[in-house]
Order: structure tokens, then C-alpha cells, then sequence
């Protein structure tokens, strides 16, 4: 692996976890509230993303049956993570979230096109454990559970995403039109919801929509082609790691034993789940 795919791969994964700094710092301030976040996020996401593919690319914004179910797990993931994270902190949000995106992946692979070895149902098995550990209320971290719940419907979505996006002929074309079309989803959603936001609480959304989320992705799409398949999951697994250490240096969030046991168990699980052989079937 070339050092220039090694900066840009390291670079996508600090953008993934800032996405949680930003959005718990946000919402846990009160300079925002979560629904404004959420459309503000997703809105200058859809803006940048377009007027990207205006500049490099000839292609013109398509919208196929594909991109709509792209849409509705992409509005899923934003509209879930951003309410989850009123109650949860970054690192444990994160944490949550790619073990739940990890999981239902493997889980999709197992179903159409691979059954999984007593390896990878071990893996898995062992990632699951993590994080019930993670959510075990023996050191009271989770004060409203419904924080936990958001966040695994969020990584439901993503896995969506993920999944839905793997067919996907022009990645910055899909892209593009799944944020625009998820735009008016999230703003629907929230239309009734309480909105208040000020400067500050604006600029982290935009940055969080214009930056580590359009730029963030269109970087991911250019170096996935680039990595085998088994190191961009792997990859992926840092995401947790960047953010509890971040939550804890910028937003003072305690890493207590707990925590630092339920990520090897996670992280773990989840990589023997990835290295372990497959084995091909045919699935009716």
C-alpha cells in the first residue's frame, strides 16, 4: 500500500469519527438542536456534492430506483445518529454504530452469498458480547436507552447504505443524488420537530455536512477501489477507536474499563469475522 493511499485512507476515517465529535459536541453544548443538525448537515452535504459533480465530472444527476432506497437508509442513518447522540458520548456512539454496521454486513453476506465458518459465527458472536458489554449499566453511562437504539438503527442504515452503494456505477453520481434526494426526507421529518440553532452550532453542522461527510465520502469512494476488500473493513474499525480517544482529550468523555473492554471484544470479534475463509454458496 503506496503512503499517498495510506494518508488518504487515514484521512477518510478521521472524517468518519469527527462526524461523532462534531454532531455530541454540538447537540450536548446546546448550540443546536439535533433535528436542525441533522437538515443543515445533510443540505450542505447535498449542495457541495452537487455543484462537485458540476466541476469534475461530465455526468449528469440521474435518479434511478437504486438511488431512492440509497436515499431512505442514508436519511435513516442521519436522522437516527443525530437524535442518538443527544444522550449518547462520541465514543460510545461510534462505537456502537460500526459494530452495528459490521455486524449487519456480515450478516447480509452470510444470507446472500457466503456461509459463514464456526470461525466467523464465533467472530461475530464475540463482537455481539462487546457490545452488550458497552451497554451494560453497571457504570450508569447510558442515562435514556433510547440514545442506544437510535444509534443502532443509524447503523442499520448505513449498512444500507453501504450494501446499496457497492452496485453503484458512478460513485459521486450516486452519491450526489442520494443526498439530494434525502434532503427533503430529513427536512420532512423534522418539520414539526423544536429548532433552534445559533452561529456556531450552524458552522459545526456545515462543516460536519460540507466537509467530513461530502468530502469524507466522495475520499472513501476513490480509495475503496484501491483496497482489498478485507482492508477496508478492517480499516473502518479505527473509526471507534479515533473518537473515544478524541470524545475523551475534546469533550472530556470518561474511558472507563468497561468501555476499553467491550472495544476489544467488539474490535475484535470483528476482525476474525473478516479474515476468516468464506465459504461460497448458492442461496435461492
Amino acid at each position: 500500500m503506496s503512503m499517498r493511499l495510506i494518508f488518504m485512507t487515514s484521512l477518510t476515517m478521521i472524517a468518519f469519527a469527527v462526524n461523532s465529535i462534531l454532531n455530541r459536541l454540538a447537540v450536548d453544548s446546546e448550540i443546536i438542536d439535533p433535528s436542525s443538525f441533522a437538515m443543515v448537515r445533510v443540505g450542505s452535504g447535498a449542495l457541495v456534492l452537487w455543484v462537485i459533480l458540476n466541476v469534475k465530472s461530465s455526468e449528469s444527476l440521474t435518479f434511478e430506483k437504486a438511488q431512492f432506497l440509497g436515499a431512505l437508509s442514508l436519511a435513516a442513518y442521519i436522522i437516527s445518529f443525530s437524535l442518538a447522540y443527544a444522550t449518547l458520548d462520541a465514543g460510545l456512539g461510534a462505537l456502537i454504530l460500526f459494530g452495528t454496521v459490521q455486524i449487519s454486513i456480515f450478516g447480509w453476506s452470510a444470507l446472500w452469498g457466503t456461509r459463514p465458518s464456526m470461525l466467523q459465527i464465533c467472530g461475530a458472536g464475540l463482537a455481539f458480547i462487546g457490545l452488550l458489554i458497552a451497554l451494560w449499566p453497571a457504570d450508569n453511562k447510558i442515562s435514556n436507552m433510547s440514545g442506544v437504539w437510535l444509534m443502532i438503527i443509524a447503523g442499520i442504515g448505513w449498512a444500507c447504505y453501504t450494501i446499496i452503494g457497492k452496485t453503484a456505477k458512478d460513485p459521486l453520481v450516486t452519491t450526489t443524488a442520494t443526498f439530494v434526494i434525502a434532503t427533503p426526507i430529513v427536512t420532512v421529518f423534522f418539520l414539526n420537530g423544536e429548532i433552534f440553532m445559533t452561529q456556531f452550532g450552524v458552522i459545526a453542522a456545515l462543516f460536519s455536512g460540507a466537509v467530513t461527510s461530502a468530502f469524507g465520502y466522495m475520499l472513501w469512494y476513490s480509495v475503496l477501489p484501491q483496497l482489498k476488500s478485507v482492508t477496508a473493513s478492517v480499516v473502518q474499525l479505527s473509526v471507534p477507536i479515533i473518537a473515544i480517544v478524541a470524545g475523551s482529550l475534546l469533550l472530556d468523555e470518561a474511558v472507563t474499563g468497561t468501555i476499553i473492554i467491550s472495544v476489544f471484544l467488539v474490535l475484535g470479534g470483528i476482525l476474525i469475522a473478516i479474515i476468516s475463509p468464506k465459504i461460497k454458496v448458492d442461496h435461492l
